[in-house]
Order: structure tokens, then sequence, then C-alpha cells
């Protein structure tokens, strides 16, 4: 039987459902994938490897605390740009507010997150919690005043190839002590980074520029931003292949030199259509699906190397 009592529980359930939705979920999960990787590549310092039950609770609490620390670094980001936001019409329709969201709630949410996360990293050790923590710094100078590296070029970069570095080794670093191979391959993961984000600003053109917000696109342009991105990209790929030479990675990670003609085949159908919208989000599915192929690939490497 409802009453007052059970209506008001209801409501306050749906608020807080609301207020979670107000999460880029699909965003969050996409960047699931580094701190596993470097997960996987440090289970080799554990006894049994992946095989151990230590390795698995491990990475199960790994998961659990990179979830909520990825739903802050976008929760405050949107928080802290909510009223460009509403004034760019690429974004307007998929803003908090336009889900009866208010700006305090996600501020809540922002404090929640952060607490939670860092609480679950420390559970995991000192060394996670500190990258946790340089996480949650580079996503405050990134999105919030008076640092706001967002609209400070090559600023924002920079901290985009560190904050992924810095992913890499969280993930690593919950497994095992963070050595000077793994500092190498966090690289990599920075320079994917930073060049995924560098499309990002393309294809945010429109309202960035329309909020007075200087971009790397905005001051530089579309079409140097996109070069820029591309030889990021390419460093990445270089690198990766260095390390497998080197085998401080996996040598069967030199197949990911396969994967280049055809980043580099989609980059130049972007081009050839004039960096199009359309153009720019296959670019990203594609990429992110390589990249995706690249942690599959480490997987198996791990996994051979350990059978």
């Amino acid at each position: 039987m409802s009453g007052p009592l059970s209506d008001t529980k209801n409501a306050s359930a749906r608020g807080c459902l609301r207020v979670l939705g107000s999460i880029r979920l699909d965003e969050v999960l996409v960047l699931q994938g580094t701190p596993m990787m470097g997960a996987l590549l440090a289970s080799s310092q554990l006894a049994g490897g992946l095989l151990s039950t230590q390795w698995w609770q491990l990475a199960a609490l790994l998961v659990a605390g990179n979830l909520c620390l990825m739903a802050h670094v976008f929760v405050v980001n949107d928080w802290a740009e909510i009223k460009t936001d509403i004034q760019d019409p690429t974004r307007s329709a998929r803003t908090f507010a336009s889900k009866g969201v208010t700006r305090t709630a996600v501020g809540w949410l922002a404090l929640a997150t952060l607490f939670t996360s860092l609480l679950l990293l420390g559970m995991l050790n000192r060394e996670s919690l500190m990258f946790g923590m340089l996480i949650v710094a580079t996503s405050a100078l990134y999105s919030l005043a008076p640092f706001h590296m967002k609209a400070r070029p090559i600023g924002g970069t920079a901290l985009h190839v560190i904050g992924g570095a810095l992913h890499f080794l969280l993930g690593y670093a919950a497994i095992a002590p963070a050595t000077l191979d793994a500092w190498a391959i966090s690289v990599f993961f920075g320079l994917v980074f930073a060049a995924g984000h560098l499309n990002h600003e393309i294809r945010g053109l429109q309202g960035d520029r329309l909020n007075h917000i200087r971009t790397n696109a905005v001051v530089f342009g579309q079409r140097p931003c996109f070069v820029a991105a591309f030889i990021l990209f390419s460093m990445a790929y270089a690198l990766l292949l260095l390390l497998a030479l080197q085998e401080r990675v996996p040598r069967g990670l030199l197949v990911t030199a396969l994967l280049y003609p055809v980043h580099g085949l989609f980059t130049w159908k972007a081009l050839r259509n004039n960096l199009n919208a359309q153009s720019l989000l296959r670019l990203q599915t594609w990429y992110r699906l390589l990249y995706a192929l690249v942690g599959v690939l480490i997987a198996w490497a791990v996994i051979w190397h350990q059978g």
C-alpha cells in the first residue's frame, strides 16, 4: 500500500538514479582498458601470474577504484563547464541540466566518486593511491578555474600525455611496484591519449569557438591540429615497436606494425572528407577498435609468455 512516505522514497530513488545517469558511462567504460593493460603487464611479477588468485583480487579492486575515478574526472569536467556546454549546440542536449539534474547535485556526486575512488585505490597500496591522486590533480588542472588548462593550447595536450601515462601506471602499480620499463611503456599510452584528445578538440571546434575557449583546434586550426594528432599516434606506434624490439614488452607486439597502415588509411579518408563530423567519428571508432586490438594483443602476449 502506497503512502506519502513510500512516494517520498520513490521520488528520492528516482532523483538518485537521475543524478547517477548524468555520468558519461560510455567514456568511463572506454577508459578501463589502459590500467588493465598495466595490470596485465605487471602480472609477470606475481607468483603464478594471471593464474594467481591474488592477481584477480587486485584486478577487481583496481576496476572498482578506476570506475569511480574516471566517473569523478568526467563529472568534474561536466560540473565545471556546464555554462559553456549549455550554449554549445553539439553538447547541450547531453548535459546533466537537460536531464533535470542540478549543478549542486553533480558537485556532490563529484565528491562522492572522489572519496570512493581514493578509498578503493588506497586499499590496493600507497603507490596506486599516489597515482590516483595525481590523476585527480591533472583533472583539476584541466577543468577547474583558475587553471582551466583546456583553454591553454599545448598545455592541455601535455596534461593528457601525463594523464594517460599515469593511468597506465595506476594499473601497473596495483599489481607490482612500477619499474623503469613500466614508466617507458606508460609514455605509449600518454601519446595515444593526447592524440585522441586532439581529435576530440577538432570535433568540438564549433562549440569551443562559440564559447571563446582557446583549444588547440581554435588557435591553430583543424588541419594542423589533426596532423599533430596523427604525429602523436605515429610516435606511439614507433615507441611500442621499439619497446618490443628491446623486449621491454612481449615481442609478439611487433605485429602491431600491421595496424599502422590501417590507421593511416582512415586518417587519409578523414582528410579527404575535409574533416567533417562523420569522417571524424568514423576515425575515432576505428582507432578505438585498433587500440582495443592492441590491448587484446598485449593480453595474448602476456598469456603466451606465462604459459
